[in-house]
């Protein structure tokens, strides 16, 4: 399988989290894509029209996106029944926990973007700010959440562990831990897993070997 990735995507690092979960990350080979918001990577435009990252080219010639779909790929071939419930409401909860963890991340992105891409005289503070509330919002739901969740690897927990990892990697200002008690434990005991210490992200782009990814 040849998966197309950044170091530094939230997105990347929830497959890659997936992959050394269920023990498929020496079957992945890492192709550094230059895709930004602006300009497309042509080679990933090939296979993938959207132009957007993650997208995994499987053994049987399929492209895979976007990071929900790899990663259920991924559980699906390793054949784990522990990432997904599926099964009744163990499966939606999960289901629902990725949800908000992704949509935390695409707000956040969207914030960033907004600061990093475009022209300053064309910024936007208050689309800023209404995403950046969002991401706040986020945060709290999680903060409920988590006392009943515990530390198992799932699909939503990897996603929450995710998404405040990124907080931490690019917005260490917003201070997320500050009044959120729980999810600032629980954060500290799953992010030391080693499928999470695996994939922290870094600001270089040279392709390095699967085991050694950092998205």
């Amino acid at each position: 399988m040849k998966l197309f990735y950044a170091p530094t995507s939230p997105y990347v690092r929830k497959v890659m989290v997936v992959a050394h979960e269920v023990q498929l990350v020496s079957s992945i080979e890492l192709v550094t894509s230059g895709t930004t918001p602006l300009a497309g990577d042509e080679d990933l435009i090939a296979v993938n029209p959207l132009g957007k990252i993650p997208a995994l080219l499987t053994n049987d010639g399929m492209c895979l996106f976007d990071s929900r779909v790899i990663c259920e790929y991924l559980a699906d071939q390793a054949e784990s029944a522990t990432l997904f419930g599926r099964q009744g409401q163990r499966n939606w909860q999960a289901l629902m926990q990725q949800a908000l963890g992704d949509g935390l991340l695409d707000a956040a992105l969207l914030a960033r973007y907004e600061m990093l891409v475009r022209p300053e005289g064309e910024r936007s503070p208050q689309w800023r700010a209404a995403q950046l509330r969002k991401v706040e919002a986020a945060l709290d739901r999680i903060e409920a959440l988590l006392p009943e969740i515990g530390g198992e690897a799932t699909i939503g927990t990897i996603s929450f562990g995710c998404a405040l990892g990124y907080l931490d990697f690019r917005f260490p200002e917003l201070d997320w831990r500050a009044g959120r008690p729980a999810a600032a434990r629980w954060f500290a005991d799953f992010d030391a897993r080693a499928s999470m210490v695996a994939t922290k992200p870094y600001d270089r782009v040279a392709p390095v070997e699967p085991t050694k990814i950092k998205a």
